[in-house]
C-alpha cells in the first residue's frame, strides 16, 4: 500500500530542499528572455547539456525573435539537428517567433496564459520560463520532479499536470525553489537508475522508494 508523506514530513522535506537549493538556477545557458524560452523549448525530451551545445550557434544566427521569424525551416533544422524531435521543434520555433512578432509586438509575453498561446509552448514550458525568469511561485513537473515526488510520497498521480497541482497544494510557497531543487536532486542524486541513496541523499528518511 502506498504511503503518502505526512504533513510533518512535507514540512521537513520543504525545509531541507529550500535550505539546500535556495540559490539554484537552471543549467540552461541564456542571456535574455528570448534565449531562455528557446532553450526551454529545445530541452523537452533533451538534456540541458545537449541544448547548451546547440544554442550558441543558433543564437548567433538568429539573435532575436524577428530574425527567427523569417528563418528558413531547413536552416533551423540544421542548427538543432542533434536535438530530439528537431523537425517539430524547428517548425515550432519559427511559429513561436512569428507569433511574438505579429501578436505581441515583438515582446515575449511574461504571462502563463499568453505564453501557452505560442507554438511549442505548453504549460510546463511556460511555468519553467516564469520560474526561472521571474521566480514565480509555480511548479513545473518534468521527469525528474515526477520521479522525486513519487519516491518521497508527495504524489502518486500518473500525469505531470496532476502531480503539479498536488505539489502546489501541499507546499503552497517557495515553489520555484522546490522546482529547481527537485530537478537537480533528481538529475544528480535521486536518479532513475542507481540512485545515490546511501552516499548523497539528504532526505532518505522520507523515501518510499526503498519500500
Amino acid at each position: 500500500m502506498r504511503k503518502y508523506a505526512t504533513k510533518k514530513e512535507i514540512e521537513a522535506i520543504k525545509e531541507a530542499f529550500v535550505s539546500r537549493y535556495k540559490d539554484a538556477k537552471t543549467e540552461l545557458k541564456y542571456e535574455n528572455l528570448y534565449e531562455l524560452l528557446v532553450s526551454v523549448m529545445l530541452s523537452a525530451q533533451c538534456t540541458d547539456k545537449r541544448v547548451n551545445i546547440i544554442t550558441p550557434a543558433l543564437f548567433q544566427k538568429y539573435p532575436t525573435t524577428k530574425d527567427l521569424s523569417s528563418a528558413n525551416l531547413e536552416d533551423v533544422k540544421y542548427y538543432i539537428k542533434t536535438c530530439s524531435f528537431f523537425n517539430n521543434k524547428a517548425k515550432n520555433l519559427i511559429k513561436m517567433a512569428q507569433s511574438v512578432e505579429e501578436d505581441f509586438d515583438g515582446k515575449i509575453p511574461l504571462d502563463e496564459k499568453e505564453l501557452v498561446k505560442l507554438a511549442g509552448v505548453g504549460q510546463k514550458t511556460a511555468n519553467v520560463v516564469m520560474i526561472e525568469y521571474l521566480q514565480k511561485n509555480l511548479m513545473a513537473v518534468d521527469t525528474h520532479v515526477f520521479r522525486v515526488a513519487h519516491r518521497l510520497g508527495l504524489s502518486y498521480e500518473n500525469t505531470p499536470e496532476k502531480v503539479e497541482k498536488e505539489l502546489e497544494n501541499k507546499f503552497k510557497t517557495d515553489l520555484y525553489i522546490l522546482h529547481q531543487g527537485f530537478v537537480l536532486f533528481g538529475r544528480y542524486i535521486c536518479t532513475a537508475k542507481n540512485p545515490k541513496c546511501d552516499d548523497e541523499c539528504f532526505v532518505k528518511e522520507f523515501c518510499r522508494y526503498k519500500d
